[in-house]
């Protein structure tokens, strides 16, 4: 009776070990291997991470994607622990935000350039833009110079010599010879309702917003920014995982040729791939 019993006892202790430890997750469907939980915007963020999925699968990396609509919950969700990481924000955005916020996060790999491109169903050119003329834009400081850099590629306004195009702001305006009228207190979410709406006369719009409608930013926009723009679009992480092996292994993989030539692919340059 007491081998028994102490048999009963040796299997229940196995039992519980080995569903306490292992040291590799589980995640909801019963796959082994880690689980990266990362927040991105519906397209083009979360489609390029839908292709990589299968590939991080098969290098034991299960991908949980977090969809959002707006600019400001992936990074609180990021702050908050609620990520891993997220994809969906510039270079310029992040500092920003690490700024005003507080927010300590790292920019763990570029892997992509949405164009900002402006767009109107009043004019087809810019050439056509009337006096008093205004143009809607979001109310995140980040996207203000990429307007401005687009209206003076254009011609439209001219901006003073030796400023950072990144860096620049109303206050860089020194020629505004249509009296163009600006308003930026926008929600970036809203912009393509203000398009439909035919609120003002332009409204600029980053492109992740656009493809998720169906359109297509070169064909669409009547303006759009140029390819060589800093504001590339990052995995970002929290400071204290910039080492996390399973994050790189993502980088890695959305820089890798396949990612790279699906982006090309799909959006037929309205999304442009980086390397690096």
């Amino acid at each position: 009776m007491k081998k028994v019993l102490l048999g009963l006892f040796t299997l229940t202790l196995v039992l519980v070990l080995a569903a306490c430890g292992g040291g590799s997750k589980d995640d909801a469907s019963g796959d082994k291997g880690t689980t990266l939980v990362i927040g991105a915007s519906n397209s083009p963020h979360a489609v390029i991470l839908e292709k990589a999925k299968p590939i991080l699968a098969k290098k034991g990396i299960n991908l949980d994607i977090k969809k959002y609509t707006d600019y400001v919950m992936p990074n609180v969700a990021l702050d908050e622990g609620d990520l891993d990481a997220n994809y969906f924000q510039t270079i310029p955005y992040m500092e920003l935000e690490m700024k005003e916020k507080g927010y300590e996060f790292v920019n763990m790999g570029g892997i992509h350039i949405e164009p900002m491109g402006l767009y109107s169903k009043k004019i087809k050119s810019l050439d056509d833009l009337p006096k008093n003329a205004q143009v809607i834009m979001s109310n995140s400081k980040s996207d203000w110079p990429r307007v401005l850099g687009i209206l003076a590629d254009n011609g439209v306004i001219k901006l003073k010599d030796g400023v950072k195009r990144q860096d620049v702001t109303f206050d860089d305006i020194v020629e505004n010879p249509k009296n163009i009228k600006f308003k930026y207190d926008v929600d970036a979410g809203y912009l393509m309702t203000a398009y439909n709406n035919e609120e003002g006369d332009i409204v600029a719009i980053n492109s992740n917003f656009v493809v998720d409608q169906g359109m297509n930013p070169k064909e669409d926009a009547i303006a759009i920014e140029q390819t060589d723009s800093p504001y590339v679009n990052i995995v970002a992480a929290k400071e204290k995982n910039k080492d996390n092996k399973d994050i790189k292994e993502l980088v890695k993989v959305l820089q890798s040729k396949e990612i790279q030539d699906f982006i090309t692919k799909e959006w037929k340059g309205a999304v442009v791939p980086v390397s690096n």
